[in-house]
């Protein structure tokens, strides 16, 4: 039992070795043309910049330079468990080409790529070569001791060598043979490990340093104490209003009533009047308690979704609006519905007071695990971000999700807001 437990746990480990070695060949293989095509491509295409042509080129050839890494960093988790953090900035999908090419400019995890590419073009096309080898060279020795010598050099000794063993004869052949033996002992020792480094390697030079780290940490900081503040804020908000609006409507119609008790005998047209007025006050304390919770959290978002909640926000909207929905029926969690809603509400709000648009058009839907909001109008344009026209406020509530909000909006219009939040839908 325990003979076949060992030899089936080195057969096991024999095909394992053999699998390795086949991935480490398609790493060979396709990593070094790849990588010096896409790293010719871009430094082309970032030398084009300034003709304006690279402008363009640019966010599609490193596109391609990202999906390749991303490549790489899946491989490196499903082959070896090497987990690879990618670290890339959001990029807006509808930003226009100068934004879009700029931002992925000023994305540090870009010209960590590009390094990537010139090493992985050199150190890393040994890495992965190196294992490959030593799981195929050894057929070649095999072959030249079962008599192939005679072919590779004619029968005759011209200068062919296995490794560092020149051929000559038999006897030179079967030393080429006794040295793949070795070859393939360390191909099945060393293959797995050898795979490894070669992630261990791009997981080196692809990963964020701790720098970026550092600022990442400080960002996620100040977002996270704005979202507070904003929370504080809004806390003091309510209570303004509770405490102003329906509580002193309240507290005047426990008044009103107590009067109409000492009335209701004595003059009862007085009571009536009294009892007409607290009755009003009720109705408008009711009104102003359900817009205080529309307000907070409105329920048509709570029962039917982001989807239908904008599109009754679209609907008490003074002018012409369509709304697009694609999610298939799914929902994202509370909080994202939550700041998307706001957003749009305040996007909408711009659009009417500050734009001088007539018609508006809103567009939601969920891919690659970001939702996805253009809202456009046809207004006068102008609108930027941080000139008190509350886009700062809802580029700091998204930034609490780790959002991005970009703004197109030249002068004459339209005007295009894109909002992206990171969000699984369920």
């Amino acid at each position: 039992m325990e003979i076949s437990s060992g030899g089936s746990g080195m057969a096991t480990r024999a095909r394992g070795v053999v699998r390795d070695g086949t991935r480490a060949l398609v790493l060979a293989v396709v990593g070094l043309p790849g990588a010096l095509v896409l790293y010719v491509l871009a430094v082309v295409s970032l030398l084009l910049v300034p003709l304006g042509v690279g402008i363009v080129t640019t966010p599609w050839v490193l596109a391609g330079v990202r999906g390749f890494a991303d490549w790489r960093r899946v491989v490196a988790a499903e082959w070896c468990g090497v987990r690879i953090p990618s670290g890339y900035r959001p990029v807006p999908v509808d930003a226009n080409p100068w934004g879009r090419c700029f931002r992925l400019l000023s994305d540090r995890a870009t010209w960590r790529d590009l390094i990537w590419l010139q090493v992985d073009m050199t150190a890393g096309f040994v890495t992965a070569l190196l294992p490959a080898a030593l799981l195929f060279y050894p057929l070649e020795g095999f072959a030249l001791a079962a008599g192939l010598w005679r072919v590779f050099t004619d029968g005759t000794y011209i200068g062919w060598w296995y490794a560092f063993v020149p051929v000559s004869g038999q006897a030179s052949a079967l030393a080429a043979g006794a040295l793949g033996v070795v070859f393939l002992v360390a191909s099945y020792h060393l293959t797995p490990s050898l795979l490894r480094v070669h992630f261990l390697l791009t997981r080196a030079v692809l990963a964020p340093g701790q720098g970026e780290l550092a600022e990442r940490v400080r960002v996620l900081t100040e977002t996270r104490r704005a979202a507070v503040d904003t929370s504080a804020a809004e806390l003091r908000r309510i209570e303004r209003d509770l405490h102003d609006g329906a509580q002193a409507r309240l507290v005047a119609m426990g008044m009103d009533l107590g009067t109409i008790e000492a009335l209701i005998e004595k003059d009862p047209a007085k009571a009536r009047e009294l009892l007409a007025r607290a009755r009003k006050s009720s109705a408008d304390a009711l009104t102003e308690l359900r817009d205080l919770v529309r307000g907070i959290h409105p329920p048509v978002l709570a029962e039917r979704g982001l989807g239908d909640a904008v599109r009754a926000l679209a609907l008490r909207v003074p002018i012409a609006s369509e709304v697009n929905v694609d999610f298939d029926g799914r929902r994202a969690a509370a909080p994202v519905e939550s700041a998307a809603y706001f957003a749009v509400s305040e996007v909408l709000t711009n659009a009417v007071k500050h734009a001088g648009a007539d018609r508006v058009w809103i567009d939601l839907r969920h891919s690659d695990g970001m939702l996805r909001i253009a809202v456009t109008d046809n207004g006068r344009g102008g609108a930027r971000i941080g000139t008190g026209s509350g886009l700062a406020g809802i580029e700091r509530r998204l930034g609490t999700f780790d959002g991005v909000l970009a703004v197109s909006s030249p002068a004459g219009g339209p005007t295009m807001v894109s909002l992206e939040i990171p969000c699984e839908l369920s």
